[in-house]
């Protein structure tokens, strides 16, 4: 038995609950949980988990809250709005961020062809990325001028997706629409009509021109691709580059109850993100074959490689590298940042789903209630004394906020920090901002 071995076994947790079952969405971001399970990750840390495939995000959300499931793959949006009150009430908790960047927006081919005179070719006519939301507005534009409604999909209220969807729309000065307390739909005064559709299902809800375009993760951007009844116009990583995505969830009753099993589930996942990312994504066509099985993501295999190796289809034939489309461990990728957490609630703001005006305590308090960097640099150590983790993987020294975001890196040219929440807020063009909200259709107050 190596050395690693036996102190990996001197350190096993004395784990409250081992038999556990975690849920997810058919997404690629769902890898940390598929490697850890089939790696042995999590039986190294005498936890015998089952994973199991979830029709949607709600009863996703519904599944941990009554203890069926005992943690899941979840939105970033989920355990904030759940904790704040928005939709569902209950304090969910993460320690780990599953992964950054990751998604994708899919116009049909009807819609892209009417999109591509306002978008700049290069020498070989291809279209020059990023492309902004602006050479969408004047289609949109046309549709309302003949009384049609511009309906685009997004998977969930409080998903990243809803929200990058919004942000795009919006610095294209493309209004995506204002919730309220009364009126939830999120279409107040909006120019494009976003409204929720599963992930698997976004592709045939396309073809069947219900939409026009989506918002989704892989692999369902590149099968429209595959497909040929749809184009990728813009990456996540283009809109904000390295910008948080999923994280894991759990009940805070749950991580009070089973302490060292949160530990040693984070352990498992922590090990999951590195193999995921090591050696340059050397085990990436290992995790699309793992991905690919049918109780896992369940597409082709090829399919979910255009994305989970470095790369990414926007046209037919029209394949770019983005090395960094799924990030798993790099740039501190796991560690959950308040930073972000505050972003989504600056996002929630934004829109209205969060109807007042609260102070930047609020954001950070919100943040620090549900976020805790605490429990995932505890499992750190606890796989650095094993050898199994480097210490320069980690960001030890941090408060929880990531370096403000730059312009450059962001598709509107508005930096973001996180430390300061509502000049961010007061710094976009379309949005609610100060004392402002909605009533009725109508945005009201200074």
């Amino acid at each position: 038995m190596s050395v690693s071995a036996l102190t990996a076994n001197a350190e096993m947790l004395d784990v409250e609950k081992d038999e556990l079952t975690f849920g997810f969405i058919k997404l690629t971001d769902m890898a940390p949980l598929a490697v850890a399970k089939e790696m042995g990750y999590f039986e190294d840390e005498g936890l015998y988990v089952t994973l199991e495939p979830q029709a949607n995000w709600k009863v996703l959300l519904d599944r941990v809250i009554t203890g069926e499931l005992d943690g899941a793959h979840m939105l970033a949006g989920q355990p904030l709005a759940a904790t704040i009150g928005f939709g569902t009430k209950a304090h969910i908790v993460t320690p780990f961020s599953m992964d950054l960047n990751g998604n994708g927006i899919t116009v049909s081919n009807e819609i892209w062809e009417m999109m591509k005179p306002r978008v700049e070719m290069d020498a070989e006519g291809k279209p020059v990325h990023p492309i902004k939301a602006s050479a969408l507005k004047p289609v949109i534009d046309k549709f309302k001028a003949e009384g049609k409604p511009f309906n685009m999909g997004m998977v969930f209220p409080v998903s990243t997706h809803n929200y990058e969807l919004r942000y795009w729309l919006a610095s294209g000065d493309i209004n995506p629409g204002y919730y309220s307390p009364s009126d939830v739909s999120g279409q107040i005064q909006a120019d494009a009509l976003l409204s929720v559709t599963p992930p698997p299902q976004m592709p045939a809800t396309l073809e069947a021109g219900t939409i026009y375009g989506y918002c989704v993760g892989e692999p369902w951007n590149q099968a429209a691709v595959f497909k040929g009844i749809g184009v990728p116009v813009i990456t996540d990583y283009e809109i904000w580059k390295n910008n948080p995505e999923k994280v894991f969830g759990l009940t805070k009753e749950f991580t009070e109850e089973n302490p060292n099993t949160t530990l040693a589930l984070t352990k498992a996942l922590i090990r999951a993100a590195k193999w995921l990312d090591e050696n340059d994504n050397a085990n990436r066509e290992e995790a699309v074959e793992i991905l690919s099985r049918s109780e896992y993501v369940g597409a082709d295999a090829e399919v979910i490689a255009n994305s989970m190796t470095g790369t990414f289809e926007y046209e037919k034939g029209d394949k770019r590298d983005v090395p960094d489309f799924n990030v798993f461990y790099r740039y501190f990728a796991a560690y959950p940042y308040y930073s972000d957490a505050v972003w989504y609630l600056t996002q929630m703001r934004r829109w209205g789903q969060i109807p007042d005006a609260k102070p930047d305590s609020w954001y950070d308090e919100t943040a620090k209630s549900v976020y805790r960097p605490d429990i995932y640099l505890k499992a750190a150590k606890m796989l650095v004394e094993e050898g199994l983790v480097d210490e320069a993987d980690f960001p030890w020294d941090t408060d929880g906020y990531r370096e403000p975001t730059p312009a450059a890196d962001i598709i509107d040219g508005i930096a973001y920090d996180g430390r300061t929440p509502n000049a961010y807020l007061d710094a976009l063009p379309i949005g609610l901002k100060g004392e402002q909200k909605v009533e009725g259709s109508e945005v009201v107050g200074g």
